[in-house]
């Protein structure tokens, strides 16, 4: 069954405006909605379909029965702050939550002296800022006090996510975890494309020849698990090939380098059968750290 409410967007970015297009469509009421200027939050009214364009903090946002801080990560203390002293008393049996993926409810500290639930739910999904990504079936990482819990899960079920429970220590590993996958691989396959590029790929071959190897591994992932689907040269313990390659990085920027040994060895540290055998001959093929 599915929850319908007001809700309110502090800080209404790509994650921000996201959301409440997707609560609004489902039925919620979207109340205020708070950019730094009246035009970017006429802009944010725009693209959700609803909800009431503000510049600047304002009690405005306590009209619903849930406040969305989406606020970047270092300004959720200083934004908690000013809503505190804006608001007082009357956060007493609000809830508030906010979006960051590595900071847990403590930062929402001052909303919680004045009697407001406080948690956070974030999305494991990347938003571009073009249009709604997909949110049905994507896990969301919820915490926060038991008041605060039981509305994010409400929300992430009518969402159609999956509500998963971290302890608030957990949540920078648990963001970590989210950005080796999503930032740090965009950034792999990127410098591939660059290297394909030097022998004269084009962007779109380059593309065109990556992306297959990608999907076909995370589609053996999904189905036959991590290492069975482990392919290249060091799954098959072919060390002078991982020689040539570090060799080859040598004319790269050195980071390219950097980030070959050092994905090398994190394969050999959770993929091979015998860990420990196999980085102390990759300590030989490329140098100890």
């Amino acid at each position: 069954m599915r929850m319908v409410g007001t809700v309110s967007i502090a800080g209404a970015g790509r994650v921000g405006r996201a959301l409440a297009r997707r609560l609004r469509e489902l039925g919620w009421t979207v109340g205020a909605v708070v950019t730094r200027s009246a035009s970017t939050a006429r802009a944010a009214v725009r693209a959700i379909g609803g909800g009431v364009p503000r510049a600047g903090l304002t009690r405005q946002l306590l009209a619903a029965d849930v406040v969305l801080v989406t606020t970047p990560d270092d300004s959720l203390r200083s934004v908690a702050s000013l809503l505190a002293r804006m608001g007082g008393r009357e956060w007493r049996g609000k809830v508030a939550l906010h979006t960051s993926g590595a900071l847990d409810r403590s930062v929402l500290a001052p909303l919680a002296r004045l009697g407001a639930a406080t948690g956070s739910l974030h999305p494991m999904q990347t938003f571009s800022g073009r249009g709604v990504p997909q949110l049905e079936g994507i896990v969301f990482g919820i915490e926060g006090d038991l008041r605060a819990r039981k509305m994010a899960r409400a929300i992430v079920r009518t969402l159609g996510g999956v509500p998963v429970v971290i302890e608030g220590r957990g949540k920078p590993a648990y963001h970590a975890a989210g950005a080796l996958v999503a930032g740090l691989g965009l950034a792999v396959m990127e410098a591939a494309t660059r290297i394909l590029m030097e022998f004269g790929f084009t962007r779109r071959s380059a593309a065109r020849a990556l992306l297959p190897l990608v999907r076909e591994m995370l589609e053996n992932f999904e189905s036959i698990g991590p290492r069975a689907s482990w392919t290249g040269p060091l799954s098959r313990g072919d060390f002078a090939t991982v020689a040539m390659h570090r060799k080859a990085l040598r004319f790269y920027p050195r980071e390219f380098g950097q980030a070959y040994a050092a994905l090398t060895r994190l394969a050999g540290r959770v993929l091979a059968a015998e860990p420990r055998s196999t980085l102390r001959r990759l300590d030989r093929v490329l140098g100890k750290n």
